[in-house]
């Protein structure tokens, strides 16, 4: 891991591999040489970085999303057609994942808006409250990442089965099995109610 964080914030003065253009770099990456693969992290992280706190307004949230940026690359890479630039490329991915990023920050600070306010509109609760909510908290949270981001669209959003799968990109009737699966798993149909 230190070589990976001392790869990423590796200032590099000079083009890398005695001056290849993007496209070869690119192109040996694309064969797995892990060498062409580095000297574009190399030679792009700052520019990443830049975007990223620019996008975000944080240093720390500009890390976090440039070191996903870097993991999706691996797979990534091999995506680049050569249509653009490889910095405008990169750029797009950046900015993809600060707007995801942001979103996940939004939709998590929406929902504990929602649930503060229902908190505080509530009956002061009783032992039985707290533990259902403790019991429906950890269910929710061994729910697999796909299952759970469902849940959060459906019923912590109120999304449409057809909206939650607009936003996932995946087909309405895949949000419902998912919902079904969640009941099935966790038990919760008397909680999350048949009508999701």
């Amino acid at each position: 891991m230190g070589g990976v964080i001392q790869l990423m914030t590796a200032e590099v003065t000079g083009p890398p591999d005695g001056g290849a253009t993007d496209d070869d770099l690119v192109s040996l990456a694309t064969q797995g040489n892990r060498a062409a693969f580095e000297a574009l992290l190399r030679r792009h992280y700052d520019l990443m970085h830049r975007v990223a706190w620019r996008m975000t307004g944080s240093q720390t949230d500009a890390q976090d999303i440039c070191q996903d940026v870097c993991c999706a690359l691996v797979e990534r890479i091999a995506s680049f057609r050569g249509e653009a630039k490889f910095t405008t490329w990169l750029v797009g991915i950046v900015r993809n994942a600060c707007l995801d990023h942001h979103r996940r920050h939004s939709t998590l600070t929406r929902l504990k808006g929602h649930l503060a306010v229902l908190a505080g509109m509530a009956a002061l609760p009783d032992g039985r409250d707290l533990f259902r909510r403790s019991w429906l908290t950890s269910e929710l949270a061994r729910l697999s990442p796909l299952l759970r981001e469902t849940v959060v669209l459906v019923v912590g959003e109120g999304m449409t089965h057809a909206e939650a799968a607009a936003a996932l990109g995946v087909s309405e009737s895949t949000i419902s099995g998912r919902m079904h699966e969640v009941r099935r798993q966790a038990g919760l149909a008397k909680d999350i109610g048949d009508e999701y």
